[in-house]
């Protein structure tokens, strides 16, 4: 499971670029003063959103943690009551996946003589679930935080350098989501292009949208907004 922290990071980095992405634009689609408020609005969107990611991956991850946990519990006091029966069950688990019926009998047998080996082979057999490797919620909380705000910053980088326009930024995003998404390919079955392609595409997307309705909502609300 990587500590918890690989799914976190690759999911924050990505929704914080697409998100600050697409709030940036719609910022510079609707108001007619600049890059001020466009800073202040990609600053509040990073540590919004750096902060709620946060909080939901830790909830997240303490919550599938405390669910393992519970069914681990559950487990060992099925083999402590009922531990000839758990033997028979282990031994069936390993005859399905094709050991000799004798075979698997002497292996259940052999980890059933010291119960927490028995257990955590119960758990990894029968829940799928590496007892040693739960993920870890500060970890997974604290790797989307980072990752999230690394993410949200790169759109708001060039107006930070002075950029007026929103078209510095649409560069090095597009460029950071098929970057992202090339390196997501590595544990996937895509291709490097392909995914690197769809995350271009689908956070250019939303940022395309965001635009359009900020520039609506802008020429609604009428140009001296800001």
């Amino acid at each position: 499971m990587n500590g918890g922290w690989l799914r976190p990071a690759v999911f924050g980095a990505m929704d914080g670029l697409v998100s600050n992405f697409a709030l940036i634009a719609g910022m510079d689609g609707g108001t007619q003063s600049g890059s001020k408020f466009v800073v202040l609005a990609g600053l509040a969107g990073l540590a919004a959103g750096a902060f709620s990611m946060a909080a939901g991956e830790y909830t997240s991850v303490a919550s599938q943690r405390e669910l393992a946990r519970a069914e681990i519990e559950v487990e060992r006091l099925e083999i402590a009551r009922h531990p000839i029966d758990e033997e028979i069950e282990l031994a069936e688990t390993y005859r399905a996946k094709g050991l000799d019926p004798d075979l698997a009998d002497k292996v259940a047998k052999q980890f059933h003589t010291n119960p927490e080996q028995a257990l955590d082979e119960h758990v990894r057999e029968e829940l799928g679930i590496d007892p040693n490797d739960l993920p870890n919620p500060v970890v997974a909380a604290g790797s989307s935080f980072v990752c999230f705000a690394v993410g949200a910053f790169i759109p708001l980088l060039p107006y930070l350098l002075g950029a007026t326009s929103v078209v510095p930024a649409l560069i090095m995003s597009l460029t950071a989501l098929f970057a992202a998404g090339a390196v997501v390919s590595r544990v996937t079955s895509r291709s490097w292009w392909y995914s690197g392609l769809r995350q271009l595409l689908l956070g250019g997307l939303a940022a395309a949208l965001t635009y359009f309705v900020g520039s609506l909502v802008g020429s609604l609300v009428g140009p001296g907004i800001g």
